[in-house]
């Protein structure tokens, strides 16, 4: 018989010099234990594993010795700590081999290790072969079986416990909350609250019922669990506080969420995070900033999450300002480039128009992420820059980083601004076909806008006509603002009429085909959208532009006469307008809706809210000072080619963002190229 290198290195101690007899057992508990105690543990295995030769050595001197429990119990441990699905099969056949019997304790060791480390297979079948189960076999299985998401396996073992403890009900309700069943989990807490009158709720129960009372919403039911923590007595505990608020939170009763934060006597920064958020998520921007404002004075630290929201929040509305102020931050506690809100600078500066910040801090980061690559394309593509941000898409491929869906999104908007077809189809065709990606609905709206801007209109049907997938609004606005420029009324009339379709009660349909007719000079139909929107009850968006000077947002109606300065904005609107005339300036008052004199037209577009903006920036600011306005809805033709004259006239860059991208009016052109 042949016996292996640590037969005789186990034994050689064993055995004295004179006689082959062992003197003493010849398998070591304690070896196995300091291997494990040392960190050693797949030699500790391997020890264990070898004594198959030991026990044929053993037999042959009629000595058999077996492993301690102890032993065991250490080695399951230590498969669960390292999740070693593969080890720990191999110390359970180990103890089938050496004919130990497990007791109750092994075996609940050995089910939750199994369990927990993906081996659910194996975790049933002991299962099902255990002599002797309690509460604890069947928690640890419904617990592995929610874990990955096998409910109905789970739910058949929970159904069929002789008893049930609070672990039992938390383990099933937090399964369907974790995996986006929250109406099962209500309806099994309903179930524990009626028929175990004697099972008192604790705060991992309750704070999983109030996790799917939030992803439900049903805030009736938040309230009910609320006021049965308060006649329990189990509202004083902050696990519950926390899950209180983001139910109130996310039930959209932002009050009482802040209600239950500010109770709370220990608050964390994810409990910070969280409020603040809320505030950011329902529209109430001042007061996530104040809240923020209050976190940094309160001494608790910010995480990468905090920052995150922030700046993103600061992206939302164009808070350059109050970005930067973040920025300063960040950096003089400490944050390094590495952090991943590093990514959200990168997008706050994208969409507030400053690519000179967001490079820089791109070009700051070691290992930028996809994220902080989508973001800097998109950035330059939004901010008429094609060329720089198809050169660092190409960047991003020599990098090694896998593009993902988004980041075509930007690609293709970088093409679609620039008017460059070949290009575009070049990417959208290799999106699929090198890349290994599926075509999003974002992916068509892009190339269709795309062939729409460039009067493509048979190649643009011949790709909707292909789609896999129907036409969402996106595709068919794009669709509408190509017929729009160049006065295809025909398909014009098919992407307004899918549009009814899909979003009757957005306004900008009607408004869009009322321009296109008024261009076309059918007033008859330029009337009949203006009944179609009062039957409908569709009310116009009003249009508003706001520029921030001096750390103070001013905003701006059409025919605004309400600011301060009105009186001087009016003014200098009327001189510029005589000198603009002048340069040649022609106001289009194509896209006038109302059948009056061409006088009226142009007096009607002279106070557009952009270019009131525009003027309260040049009288408020020294000579030479760039001016950046923001406007909510797309800046319409005129506007356009107004400060574009205005730039030159009064020696300013002009830089305007609307709801679909950054215009930068510098010496009387455009970054858009007039591809907008």
């Amino acid at each position: 018989m042949k016996f292996s290198k640590s037969y005789f290195l186990l034994t050689k101690s064993c055995y004295s010099s004179q006689c082959l007899i062992p003197q003493k057992p010849i398998f070591k508990n304690a070896l196995v234990h300091n291997l494990c105690k040392d960190g050693r543990f797949k030699e500790a295995i391997d020890v264990l594993c070898e004594q198959k030769h030991l026990k044929e050595a053993i037999q042959l001197l009629n000595l058999i010795h077996k492993p301690s429990p102890s032993i065991y119990s250490t080695l399951i441990q230590c498969c669960l700590k390292k999740r070693a699905l593969e080890e720990g099969i191999k110390v359970h056949q180990h103890i089938k081999l050496s004919g130990f019997l497990p007791g109750l304790f092994i075996s609940n060791r050995l089910l939750d290790m199994y369990a927990k480390c993906d081996g659910l297979v194996h975790a049933q079948k002991l299962f099902d072969e255990m002599g002797e189960r309690d509460l604890c076999s069947w928690n640890v299985l419904i617990s592995g079986y929610c874990k990955v998401g096998l409910l109905k396996e789970a739910r058949e073992v929970f159904d069929k416990m002789p008893e049930r403890d609070n672990f039992s009900w938390t383990a099933m309700i937090s399964g369907y909350v974790q995996h986006d069943r929250p109406r099962e989990a209500l309806e099994l807490y309903r179930m524990m609250m009626k028929r175990y009158e004697c099972l008192k709720s604790n705060k991992f129960t309750v704070s999983s019922v109030l996790a799917a009372a939030a992803a439900f919403p049903c805030l009736r039911i938040g309230k009910e669990i609320h006021g049965y923590l308060m006649r329990t007595g189990l509202d004083s505990d902050e696990v519950v506080w926390s899950a209180l608020s983001d139910m109130y939170g996310k039930c959209g009763s932002i009050e009482e969420a802040r209600c239950i934060f500010d109770k709370m006597v220990h608050r964390d920064v994810v409990t910070w995070t969280a409020m603040i958020g809320r505030y950011f998520e329902d529209g109430r921007r001042k007061e996530g900033f104040d809240l923020f404002a209050e976190l940094l004075r309160s001494g608790i630290r910010s995480n990468d999450f905090t920052f995150a929201g922030v700046l993103n929040a600061c992206a939302d509305i164009s808070a350059e300002g109050v970005g930067k102020q973040v920025h300063g931050h960040m950096i003089r506690i400490g944050f390094g480039a590495l952090s991943f809100a590093a990514s959200a600078l990168v997008h706050m500066y994208s969409k507030c128009g400053n690519m000179i910040n967001a490079e820089r801090v791109f070009r700051g980061t070691p290992r930028p992420d996809l994220v902080s690559w989508t973001s800097l394309i998109s950035g330059y593509a939004q901010n008429g820059h094609p060329a720089e941000a198809l050169q660092y898409f190409e960047l991003l491929l020599k990098s090694g980083t896998q593009p993902d869906h988004i980041t075509f999104v930007g690609v293709l908007s970088a093409c679609a601004h620039a008017g460059l077809v070949d290009k575009g189809l070049q990417y959208f065709h290799s999106l699929t076909e090198e890349y290994g990606l599926t075509h999003t609905a974002d992916h068509y709206a892009c190339i269709i806008d795309l062939l729409a801007r460039t009067g493509q209109f048979e190649e643009a049907e011949k790709i909707i006509n292909k789609m896999p997938m129907q036409p969402d609004k996106f595709l068919w606005a794009s669709l509408l603002g190509g017929c729009r420029i160049h006065g295809n009324l025909k398909l014009a009339e098919r992407a307004a009429e899918a549009l009814f379709k899909i979003e009757p009660e957005n306004p900008a349909t009607y408004v869009t085909m009322a321009n296109i007719y008024a261009t076309a000079g059918m007033w008859s139909d330029v009337e009949r959208m203006r009944k179609f929107m009062d039957n409908r009850g569709v009310v116009k968006k009003p249009g508003l532009s706001w520029v921030e000077i001096k750390r103070k947002v001013h905003v701006f109606l059409v025919g605004d006469g309400s600011h301060p300065r009105s009186k001087e904005i009016h003014e200098f609107l009327g001189k510029i307008s005589k000198r603009m005339k002048e340069e040649g300036f022609v106001p289009d008052t194509n896209f006038v809706l109302h059948d009056v004199e061409e006088e009226q037209k142009e007096q009607n577009l002279s106070y557009h809210s952009e270019k009131l903006a525009v003027a309260f920036g040049i009288i408020s600011t020294p000579e030479g000072t760039p001016i950046k306005v923001f406007k909510n809805l797309r800046t319409c033709v005129d506007c356009h080619t107004a400060i574009k004259f205005i730039s030159k006239i009064a020696n300013r860059k002009i830089v305007v963002r609307d709801s679909n991208r950054f215009h930068c009016f510098e010496d009387g052109t455009c970054s858009c190229g007039e591809f907008w």
